[in-house]
């Protein structure tokens, strides 16, 4: 069931490092919908650190055996805190890995071990440098192997892991095709260790690890499926929204070489392991009771998910359902506790409309009973937080505007410079202007002249993914921020005021690869809280953005906000967090507990405002699985929401931006 929803409340799935206890919600056996065994975690941070506590265990058993522990591992967004938590084992409890051998899935073709993209380097720096592991047991496909030597480098590969007796076990991700390692849709189930040219789809979800598609090498050296199989052990990782297609088609699909995670189901030892969004899409959680699973009919949450999923399947509004729709689609038991159909239907017809307001701040003097937001104070201190300098307008634009519109005191916190997003070209471009500005009233700066020129000409011999230079990482900071201020001032507001840029540390590392969420981090956001004492706040909830950057903020708002409550800081008492999505994805309509419909001249409204933000137009440097531009996500996603409430007998908008309330 889901996370939020009415009744609902507490961090669910979006937890980052404020959840004290693991939490295993559940272990689904395999069954005759689902073909493989699965463990549900409440977050990916319980989930890694459960699985590094087995490899642990592993590695400590066969110690005591006197036998070395044959390691297959994976690289990835997947297995990181896996690896960071084996590190801490490590350093606090005594864990070696002295008896330790590895061998790793993958590596791209061409690549050099020291590039930034390079999985040996990404080995060394997560896990290798980190603990006692020694040099020789450590094996990875070399990147660097003359073409020639490919085939024979790959047998050597295979003779290896078979001389160290097998993979005890293989740690995987699995990539939007059903990739694991690198074996793309295609690859049968005794392939090998080989070359092999990457998908097309693969490419483009690598392409903000290489900063631009055209950067990302076309082949890669992969372990095969066979060899996968053959290990004694297989542990799959998967989290996050964005993978909940692909784990519901390896999960309960067929075998398939055009899936080929689904070949697992032949493994007779496979755990996979979700976190609860990446299992969202598993009948088991979707729509247990066509399984006829337990169900607890009392939580409103997943009654209204049952009810909406209902009618969307039988494609009926709402007030049409019937006792026979109940009946003939699993639902007789909901049916036979809390029926007639029409008292199901109406109490959820009436759940949804009353998420429904065209006034997000709470409507002054009006009778907030059944309003998704309070009416007093009026008018109220809001805070937006934007993980990147457009996500604001993105995501939340339109509300943004009303907002604006109806009078309340409006501050946005843009939580990260995004300047890794900008492209070189734009950068060169501000350079100049700056050069010709200098020239045009004859400002002969020499500093700031010296400034730009040293910015040309690092971006004129640039390599391909090179991190870039401070300077550069500035200017491209200063566009971004120039871009968030015009938007401001378009939805009117004074940047000088209420634009709070804060560029926490974690981001600023000119790469990919963030830092860790750390205490000054923390430090900022609760400084920035307290500053405004805001009534309202609104934090990006859309947790697939390629990077992970909308995560880390998130948890920089949750924990901020649970230490200052912790502190007994008084003004959060009459503090409410919405959560919006949008730029990735959009919350399910049985999640939403805040709708602001969107009329067809607010939604050019805020296409204008994110049209303010040039450097993401008119193709975005990472724009990630869609190919489409910000603009064009956010309306489909706005007009979509709206037709499915249309659909459910709902009024008819051009668009809906939908919100979820974090109660802390």
């Amino acid at each position: 069931m889901p996370p939020f929803g009415p009744g609902r409340t507490g961090p669910g799935p979006f937890t980052y490092c404020i959840l004290a206890m693991p939490t295993l919600l559940a272990t689904l056996p395999a069954t005759a919908g689902a073909h493989l065994p699965v463990e549900l975690y409440a977050d990916s941070e319980a989930a890694s650190a459960a699985v590094a506590a087995q490899i642990a265990g592993l590695i400590r058993t066969r110690a005591a055996e006197g036998r070395p522990c044959v390691l297959g591992l994976a690289t990835g967004s997947s297995p990181t805190r896996v690896y960071e938590e084996l590190v801490r084992l490590h350093r606090e409890d005594g864990l070696s890995f002295q008896n330790v051998i590895s061998f790793n899935l993958d590596e791209y073709y061409p690549m050099a071990p020291g590039s930034l993209q390079s999985y040996v380097r990404f080995m060394r720096e997560y896990l290798f440098d980190h603990v006692d592991i020694r040099p020789e047991n450590v094996h990875i496909p070399d990147g660097t192997v003359p073409e020639a030597q490919v085939a024979a480098f790959c047998q050597r590969y295979e003779e290896q892991i078979r001389a160290a007796g097998g993979i005890d076990l293989q740690l995987l991700g699995i990539g939007r095709t059903g990739h694991i390692g690198f074996n793309e849709p295609g690859s049968g189930p005794a392939s090998r260790t080989r070359l092999i040219t990457l998908d097309h789809v693969t490419r483009t979800d690598a392409a903000s690890d290489f900063y631009g598609e055209e950067n990302v090498p076309r082949r890669a050296l992969t372990m095969g499926v066979g060899t996968i199989l053959e290990a004694r052990q297989v542990v799959l990782l998967a989290w996050g929204e964005g993978k909940a297609a692909v784990v519901k088609r390896m999960v309960e699909g067929d075998v398939t070489d055009s899936v080929p995670a689904t070949y697992l189901q032949r493994h007779p030892a496979v755990q996979v392991v979700l976190d609860e969004a990446a299992g969202a899409e598993l009948i088991t959680r979707k729509t247990p009771w066509l399984r006829s699973l337990p169900c607890n009919w009392h939580d409103a949450a997943l009654v209204r998910k049952a009810v909406t999923g209902l009618a969307r399947t039988v494609s009926k509004p709402l007030l049409k359902l019937t006792d026979e729709d109940y009946n003939e689609n699993g639902l007789s038991e909901l049916l036979a506790q809390s029926g007639p159909a029409y008292d199901l239907n109406i109490r959820v017809f009436n759940e949804l409309q009353h998420t429904i307001t065209g006034w997000p701040g709470g409507k002054p003097n009006a009778d907030d009973t059944y309003r998704p937001e309070r009416a007093a104070p009026f008018p109220k201190r809001v805070l937006i937080f934007s993980p990147h300098p457009d996500d604001d307008v993105i995501s939340m634009g339109g509300t943004l505007l009303r907002l604006v519109d109806q009078g309340h005191e409006v501050h946005v916190a843009y939580q990260t410079s995004g300047n890794i997003a900008v492209f070189d070209e734009d950068a060169l471009r501000f350079a100049d202007f700056a050069a010709e500005y200098d020239q045009m009233f004859q400002q002969n700066d020499p500093a700031g002249e010296q400034f730009y020129q040293r910015v040309a000409d690092f971006l004129h011999t640039k390599a391909p993914g090179q991190v870039d230079s401070a300077e550069v990482q500035q200017l491209k900071g200063v566009i971004r921020r120039g871009e968030a201020r015009a938007a401001l001032r378009y939805a009117g507001l004074d940047p000088t005021t209420r634009a709070h840029f804060q560029d926490l540390p974690f981001y600023e590392t000119g790469r990919v690869r963030k830092n860790p969420l750390g205490d000054e981090d923390l430090r900022l956001t609760m400084e920035l809280l307290n500053r405004i004492q805001p009534h309202q706040i609104y934090a990006a909830g859309d947790l697939s953005d390629p990077h992970g950057t909308h995560r880390v903020c998130l948890a920089a708002i949750f924990e901020s906000i649970t230490r200052l409550k912790a502190s007994g800081t008084p003004w959060l008492d009459d503090c409410w967090v919405w959560l919006y999505r949008g730029a990735w994805q959009e919350w399910d309509i049985d999640q939403i507990e805040m709708a602001v419909p969107l009329s067809p001249q607010e939604l050019t409204r805020k296409r204008r405002a994110i049209f303010k933000h040039q450097s993401q137009k008119d193709r975005p440097l990472f724009p990630g699985a869609d190919q489409r531009e910000f603009w064009q996500r956010s309306e489909a996603r706005n007009r979509t929401t709206a037709k499915l409430y249309d659909e459910l007998g709902l009024p008819e908008y051009e668009g809906i931006e939908a919100f979820v309330r974090w109660e802390f």
